[in-house]
């Protein structure tokens, strides 16, 4: 340690050197004083690092240099800049907690330590110490936000670099920067930071498709920046002649957002209208409406395509007026408009001003937004386990959302497919614990009833009610899901066999039945099927969620011997089924992985679909009983699914990827030539059996590297 101190201290005296003067020209908006802590900050990271280098080659010091100048760019106070310098030092050197603290402040060592890994700690597999890792620098998160942005600005430059690693980890971290780290950037409105990941993200998570699109789009980038010189400069002449002083930009939309627009909405990129568009940034609110109308009366508008975010801000406090037109060939072109202090926030989200604390009064929409839903996180913390938070976090992670009304006409983001019982508890979780019912535009409605946008709901609360474990089946916000499981931990052994025993008798009466009516010889049936001694111990297990009421009521009523699971031999792939029917269909051939969701049919028992199959729209309109399902925890048990590989006709194409299917231990049902194309490609048709999604991600791709092999899809019919 004292030939460290001798070297910094020999540094510190020295004039700075030309990286550490690039970093002084970004710092022009800190105090001179605080220049000082930043340069210490750099002589110990560059000591500290010096012997060490990057898979790349370069000297390691120039990531945390790169980290400090995007928190810069930022315009990040000084703690910020030095823990961006320093965040790496806890994890790679020998300096210590204690020594940051005394050197630095225990403000510096906070950020420090809320970045750094858990590295002491043995794991069980890799999913669990993500987990682990995530769950510490999002609950530091709650207590700091800068703790986000310095792994922002960390990740950015990580995937920047991201060619000096094997193909197998740039897949994997590009994966995980484009499920974690782009949404959350996303999701705090830093627009910049969000962009720069998903750019380099989606160029090694997805080379094949990158490569297409981006030569694609280079084809057709000439002939529509011409057109957009042309209506810029129209645009710009009415509008000054109208007096407002405005700045138009032009943008284009990036590989990423239109890939998922098109593979999203189905489109070709000829029918993504917005590649191209343009911005345009006036003084203030009342101008943005007044430029909109200007622009309506130079170029029609396309009808359905205006979203107005400026009385209603997106999640991450995002505003401005989109607008869709017809130029003057019939081409379509976007229109954003704002103002100076929207587009800031739209580009720096929560960063665009640097008052951070949650206990801050003060600050943009972005902040108040990302403050409510730090609240939010802060409230599922105590989940029980590391890899449940995880999934948790990732349910809010994504910006598809509705907006609906309260009596009091206070605006509620909610998520898509969010129900009554979600927006409960979005108001309060005292709401959620004791809502009974619901109305949604003064029409009584049941609590499962799915939301949409603009309407107004009043939920209706009694002192008397409890949460349903029923309501695991179809609520869709982690708040909601959180506040029933721990409701359902915290009941004594009585409460919840009072509760299993009202769910049963009342699955039974949606049966057409009454407890009544049942037998000895059913009930004594039941239990031998479900291994309970008695009935209190089933009626406790439904009421703590283990077992589902509907089918346990359909159990006992019994059913024809040929369509009950054998228990000894059968497999138990779906969690509470014990002697229940199994099938799944071939609608959307669900695998371990996948999201599900239970039919209950009299023929086929419990039909299993994946929650987004196109036939769960359809038995809904038919009243169908619908019931929460997940898989089991140990499933050993290959299912069918399909894939369809679009590929080079040639001699020989699907033999190798048979052969490519098969050396990865799955096994080929059927094979067919589905469909010929004129330009000597195909696609055919593979019926798997594979044990999971990660599996069948494994064999998918392999085939994607084969030479003669264009494209491989799952056939979700």
């Amino acid at each position: 340690m004292e030939q460290f101190l001798e070297k910094t201290a020999l540094m510190l005296n020295q004039k700075p050197s030309k990286p550490m003067k690039q970093l002084m020209d970004v710092l022009g908006y800190l105090d001179v004083i605080d220049h000082k802590l930043i340069k210490k900050a750099y002589v110990y990271a560059s000591v500290a690092h010096e012997d060490q280098s990057r898979k790349s080659g370069e000297a390691y010091i120039q990531h945390p240099l790169a980290v400090a100048k995007t928190l810069a760019g930022l315009h990040l106070d000084k703690a910020s800049i030095a823990a961006g310098l320093l965040h790496d030092v806890l994890e790679d050197t020998l300096l210590s907690k204690n020594f940051i603290a005394k050197e630095f402040g225990t403000e510096v060592l906070s950020l420090v330590d809320g970045v750094s890994k858990l590295d002491q700690i043995e794991y069980e597999d890799s999913s669990q110490a993500q987990a682990e890792n995530f769950s510490k620098m999002i609950l530091a998160m709650v207590k700091d936000i800068r703790v986000i942005l310095i792994k922002l600005a960390d990740r950015l430059h990580n995937i920047q670099t991201l060619h000096a690693l094997d193909q197998k980890k740039q897949f994997k971290i590009a994966k995980e920067t484009l499920q974690i780290y782009a949404p959350i950037a996303n999701r705090l409105g830093i627009y910049q930071i969000k962009i720069l990941l998903e750019r380099e993200a989606f160029r090694y998570a997805y080379p094949y498709r990158y490569k297409i699109l981006k030569k694609a789009l280079k084809r057709k980038s000439g002939n529509q920046k011409r057109k957009l010189r042309t209506i810029t400069g129209r645009i710009r002449r009415n509008l000054k002649k109208s007096g407002l002083n405005v700045t138009i930009q032009s943008r284009e939309k990036e590989l990423f957002s239109i890939y998922n627009k098109m593979k999203n909405k189905k489109l070709s990129l000829d029918q993504v209208i917005d590649v191209y568009g343009l911005r345009i940034i006036v003084d203030d609110v009342e101008k943005c409406y007044q430029a909109l109308g200007i622009v309506h009366q130079i170029y029609k508008p396309i009808s359905g395509k205006f979203k107005d975010y400026v009385a209603i801000p997106r999640v991450n406090g995002y505003q401005s007026i989109h607008t869709s037109l017809l130029g003057p060939d019939g081409s379509p072109i976007e229109v954003q408009i704002r103002t100076k202090a929207m587009d800031k926030v739209a580009e720096k989200g929560i960063a665009a001003h640097w008052k951070y604390k949650l206990d801050n009064p003060e600050g943009s929409s972005s902040q108040i937004q990302a403050r409510e839903w730090l609240a939010t996180i802060k409230e599922i913390q105590g989940t029980a386990h590391p890899e449940e938070f995880l999934e948790s976090i990732k349910v809010d992670l994504f910006p598809d959302k509705i907006y609906v009304f309260t009596p009091k006409t206070e605006i509620l983001r909610l998520p898509i497919n969010s129900t009554c019982v979600d927006f409960a508890y979005a108001v309060h979780t005292d709401i959620g614990n004791s809502c009974i019912g619901a109305k949604v535009d003064r029409v009584q409605t049941p609590l499962r009833t799915i939301l949409k946008s603009g309407q107004t709901i009043d939920i209706v609360t009694s002192k008397y009610s409890n949460p349903d474990p029923s309501w695991l089946s179809f609520i869709t916000t982690a708040k909601a899901r959180h506040n029933i499981r721990n409701y359902l931990k915290k009941l004594n052994t009585a409460e919840t066999i009072t509760l299993g025993k009202r769910l049963f008798n009342n699955a039974l009466e949606r049966l057409g039945k009454k407890q009544r009516n049942i037998t000895k010889k059913q009930i004594k049936n039941l239990l031998d099927d479900m291994a309970f001694n008695n009935m209190e111990e089933l009626y406790e297990s439904i009421g703590l969620g283990d077992k589902n009421p509907i089918l346990m009521a359909q159990i006992i009523l019994g059913e024809p011997d040929e369509k009950m699971q054998d228990k000894n031999h059968a497999p138990l792939l779906i969690k509470g089924t014990e002697g229940v029917s199994i099938s799944f269909p071939k609608c959307c051939t669900p695998i371990p992985g996948d999201t599900i969701i239970g039919h209950l049919s009299t023929q086929r028992g419990l039909v299993i679909h994946r929650r987004n199959c196109t036939q769960v729209a359809n038995f809904n309109k038919q009243g169908s009983r619908w019931i929460g399902a997940q898989w089991s925890d140990d499933i050993d048990h290959a299912l069918s699914t399909e894939i369809i590989v679009h590929a080079m006709h040639k001699p020989g194409s699907l033999a190798e990827v048979a052969s490519t299917i098969a050396d990865k231990g799955c096994n080929v049902v059927q094979v067919a030539i589905s469909r010929e194309y004129e330009d000597d490609t195909v696609d055919i048709l593979f019926l798997l059996q594979i044990k999971n999604r990660q599996e069948l991600a494994i064999v998918m791709r392999e085939i994607k590297r084969m030479k003669n092999v264009l494209k491989v899809s799952r056939n979700l019919h």
